[in-house]
């Protein structure tokens, strides 16, 4: 008979006997093990004739451990705990291997998703957690975070993703209703106001005063949520500001099309940030990320 591995007994027949006698008792290691009581008896009598030693006393209020039965639950428990923390060593790697993104409703859904799509094509042994959030001084830790602002006034390890160009947009029927001629006319157009946590977001007064009419703008829906926003202008409830990065798609689609023929620069950029601590991965998927933003920069709104 070949010889088993580490010339052990049977995996079965240890692990039963180890719960016995942990418990003291062959009905609760049944429990436990899921088996019947009988079957927890049968691995252990298998092991005590394989060792030709007796593990347990039997008698009629149960069973108590021999000597040789305590020696020998106190070198499996031994081996167990090393198994166990070899097992939770690896699990903890697992986890920590896992790199968490955080990134506002908008650029989450209609930039960094799509790209992860792609990213997994490649790269699928790296596991990536999304962490989409509009309040990011309340949200929990991550590797890396996707920031609209000023990046020379943020410190750490971040890189420039893309500077966008902001347009006027609408659904088609909604510039078939309302024409602009002038950039007055959004004075009396239905539009879309972002009314965001943060002075970052670039609003329809700012907008027009870049385009020179420092006059007042139009009424009409009001959200804080910029993904109900676009959705609400295919909607036909009103124009909207659209970011070229993250509104490309719906304007190459013609889901949403220009209002006006000239673009505002957007005041800030959209930048990656690496985070002390970040996991092992984390800059594998910045670089795959920068590499796609690089590809995605130019003419964002070209039909």
């Amino acid at each position: 008979m070949a010889q088993r591995p580490y010339n052990l007994p049977p995996m079965s027949a240890l692990v039963s006997f180890e719960a016995a006698a942990r418990h003291v008792s062959f009905k609760a290691a049944a429990q436990e093990l899921n088996v019947t009581p009988a079957a927890v008896s049968h691995q252990v009598k298998a092991l005590e004739t394989e060792l030709r030693q007796v593990l347990f006393r039997r008698n009629h209020r149960g069973v108590e451990l021999t000597e040789t039965g305590a020696y020998m639950l106190v070198a499996l428990q031994r081996g167990f705990e090393e198994i166990s923390d070899a097992v939770a060593q690896l699990r903890s790697d697992a986890a920590s291997a896992t790199v968490t993104i955080r990134a506002s409703t908008a650029v989450s859904s209609l930039w960094l998703a799509p790209k992860l799509a792609e990213f997994w094509k490649t790269y699928p042994h790296i596991p990536v957690s999304q962490n989409v959030t509009d309040f990011p001084d309340h949200a929990p830790a991550c590797d890396l975070s996707i920031n609209y602002g000023h990046m020379d006034r943020d410190k750490g390890d971040v890189r420039f993703l893309f500077r966008d160009r902001i347009a006027a947009l609408g659904s088609p029927r909604f510039a078939e209703r309302h024409p602009i001629d002038a950039i007055a006319d959004f004075a009396r157009t239905p539009l879309i106001h972002m009314e965001m946590p943060t002075s970052e977001w670039t609003h329809w007064g700012d907008w027009c005063r870049e385009l020179g009419y420092d006059g007042p703008v139009g009424g009409g829906y009001r959200v804080n949520n910029y993904v109900i926003a676009l959705q609400a202008a295919q909607d036909d409830v009103g124009a909207v500001l659209g970011w070229g990065g993250l509104t490309g798609p719906l304007v190459g689609s013609g889901a949403l099309v220009k209002l006006w023929p000239e673009e505002v620069a957007s005041p800030r950029d959209f930048y990656i940030k690496l985070h002390p601590g970040a996991s092992d991965h984390a800059a594998i998927v910045r670089d795959w990320l920068l590499s796609f933003a690089d590809r995605d920069e130019a003419q964002p709104f070209s039909m």
